[in-house]
């Protein structure tokens, strides 16, 4: 979506090129010399925003893909690294609502803001090109896969930057978050039931071909434990005709 809106943004510069009977009049708007400074300033400004959008972009992916359930566990489990990862993120994700429109507003400005400054020192066709390959490649290609693979480190470095932008936005953030949780509830942590965690735990063994480490011996143990309080004493008794007897004066 951010990379659709900056085409349609960018597109809008062409409007200053009108038809008028059989000719055309191109309406020109205050061009930047190249070299000059403000050439360079507006330069760095859209290298800014499109870095900027960028981290939002892959911050959008990598927050809101933690689930709550997942940080308590690596709280309790994981590396002294990933214990003080998620313990950094966990305050920000578990305002998800708010979260989520802080980050894709700020996606959002940056990415409509983009074309308004590559229009004053290119071309406005090359500032169309320009936008929509800035856009998708370091914009949202890129931050996004990263974040997808590393999105815990990502976002425990950028949770100051998450901070901050939650307070600047809060005038808009905070009321849209709310609305969204009363629209759609809150975000619960998602535990699961016996049969899933069999499941899962059937998944980690080593027979599942997954890379997990738990031996089949574990894995009927966990799934045993997990069904006694639906296992009847009958299911466990073994059938008489299954049994035998030995003499108790045999040798």
């Amino acid at each position: 979506m951010p990379a659709v809106s900056a085409m349609a943004a960018a597109a809008g510069m062409l409007a200053t090129t009108m038809r008028n009977g059989g000719g055309l009049i191109v309406v020109e708007g205050e061009d930047i010399t190249f070299g000059s400074a403000w050439w360079y300033a507006y330069a760095g400004i859209s290298c800014f925003l499109v870095l900027f959008a960028g981290i939002m972009s892959g911050l959008t992916l990598g927050l809101m893909s933690l689930g709550l359930v997942e940080l308590e566990i690596l709280q309790r489990s994981g590396t002294a690294t990933e214990k003080r990862q998620a313990a950094t993120i966990f305050p920000v994700v578990q305002k998800q609502h708010q979260l989520l429109v802080t980050l894709l507003l700020c996606n959002a400005a940056a990415m409509e803001a983009l074309p308004i400054f590559l229009d004053k020192i290119f071309h406005p066709l090359l500032a169309i090109i320009l936008s929509v390959t800035f856009v998708l490649a370091f914009g949202e290609v890129i931050p996004q896969a990263i974040c997808t693979r590393y999105g815990l480190a990502v976002g425990a470095n950028f949770v100051w930057l998450v901070r901050i932008l939650m307070l600047v936005c809060y005038p808009i953030s905070y009321p849209v978050g709310k609305l969204l949780d009363y629209a759609l509830g809150h975000n619960e942590s998602a535990l699961f039931r016996r049969a899933q965690l069999k499941a899962l735990v059937s998944i980690h063994g080593k027979e599942a071909g997954k890379g997990g480490e738990l031996t089949h011996d574990e894995t009927t143990i966990i799934s045993g434990a997990l069904d006694l309080t639906e296992k009847t004493a009958e299911e466990a008794m073994t059938p008489i005709e299954s049994t035998f007897s030995l003499d108790v004066n045999s040798n």
